[in-house]
């Protein structure tokens, strides 16, 4: 990811204590209970109380332009307000703790990546999460927290250069990455330690560290910083091979008519961001109301967007990857060895493997 998540991590650690005070403090009372009810009202309830309440507030990471695209189609439906502040992951972290921890709970609902909202939860600034539209999801998005669950999926694929790379040339394993003919023409991204901690695990962690250890020494790894240099310098050709990049990248790119298509290397692995409701949400109603809507309307509306989403509806193309998800709760373990750990193999440094204590299951 593009974000320093160690130091948002550490700093919503040292707060924690504050955090549980400032979030039970400022609880309304009349909350309980509104966003896990699940009678057959349940829409017409949240509705009459949103139109009390008159608007919420979210915080996500998501594009601008298409937030703007779901909240207006939200407004239309409901007659309720949709005040969001965009901003990344990094940011939608750093803001909801530093308020929480100031008493200030502005934000009603959370949208962002699946390790933000994890680590929001075990810092008890979510609160537990009903929806009757969990039935149309992927198994994949909901989890063990019981506070958020994943609305989009984005899988990690090898892009290419069709310029500079040829049909026959395409690996169909990650040992094929160790012929010659890859010297010199492969890259990396600096922060997909999420990605290469999942696929460890997948192929054994010794033997895929032996191989990625082979591949850097034998054949180069150009690292760069971000997944959107990385597309783009395959784009250009800088950079013929990448080792990982999300998959509406170079689609998005190949639609402009750009040099560019992917392979996805098996085990593939994907990611996913997801919606939470906050624990000291001032309008809850709305927040309830708006979850709702964004795991059913809103996932059909994101799919126009071109989206992969966790809704069902989105199975066909989701299986074709045979995705194996990122664990967010166990890649919370251990972060920070895994991020040097990751970034000291890619640039050929010697390394040691962080403890497999905080494994967790896949």
């Amino acid at each position: 990811m593009q974000w320093a998540f160690r130091q948002a991590r550490r700093k919503a650690l040292a707060l924690a204590a504050g955090l549980l005070c400032a979030a039970s403090a400022s609880w309304p009372a009349h909350a309980e209970g509104i966003v896990t009810y699940s009678g057959p009202d349940r829409e017409a309830r949240l509705l009459e109380g949103a139109r009390g309440e008159g608007s919420l507030t979210v915080y996500t990471s998501m594009r601008n332009h298409d937030m703007r695209e779901l909240a207006d189609a939200f407004e239309r439906k409901y007659g309720v307000k949709v005040v969001f502040w965009r901003g990344n992951a990094q940011k939608v972290l750093q803001r909801s703790v530093s308020e929480a921890q100031a008493g200030r709970h502005e934000v009603d609902v959370v949208q962002a990546p699946a390790l933000v909202m994890q680590a929001l939860h075990e810092e008890k600034l979510l609160q537990p999460l009903y929806s009757p539209n969990f039935a149309q999801l992927r198994p994949e998005a909901l989890n063990d927290s019981g506070t958020w669950a994943a609305v989009r999926a984005y899988v990690y694929v090898q892009a290419y250069n069709t310029d500079k790379v040829s049909q026959d040339e395409l690996p169909t394993t990650y040992e094929d990455l160790l012929d010659p003919r890859w010297k010199g023409r492969l890259g990396a991204e600096a922060k997909a330690q999420e990605w290469f901690r999942t696929l460890l695990q997948q192929m054994g962690d010794e033997k895929g560290l032996a191989l990625f250890r082979r591949i850097v020494a034998e054949n180069g790894v150009s690292v760069r910083s971000g997944n959107s240099l990385l597309n783009n310098l395959v784009v250009s050709g800088e950079v013929p091979f990448a080792l990982s990049v999300y998959n509406y990248m170079p689609e998005k790119s190949m639609s402009e008519g750009a040099p560019i298509n992917y392979v996805a290397l098996k085990p593939t692995i994907a990611y996913n961001d997801g919606i939470a409701v906050a624990a000291a949400a001032r309008h809850p109603h709305a927040a309830a109301l708006f979850v709702d809507f964004m795991l059913d309307e809103g996932m059909k509306l994101m799919k126009k967007q071109q989206h992969l989403t966790m809704h069902k509806q989105d199975d066909e193309v989701l299986d074709r990857f045979d995705p194996v998800f990122i664990d967010a709760a166990a890649m919370l373990k251990g972060y920070d060895d895994w991020t040097v750990f990751y970034q000291d193999v890619i640039a050929g440094r010697p390394a040691q493997l962080p403890s497999k204590g905080d494994k967790g299951k896949q």
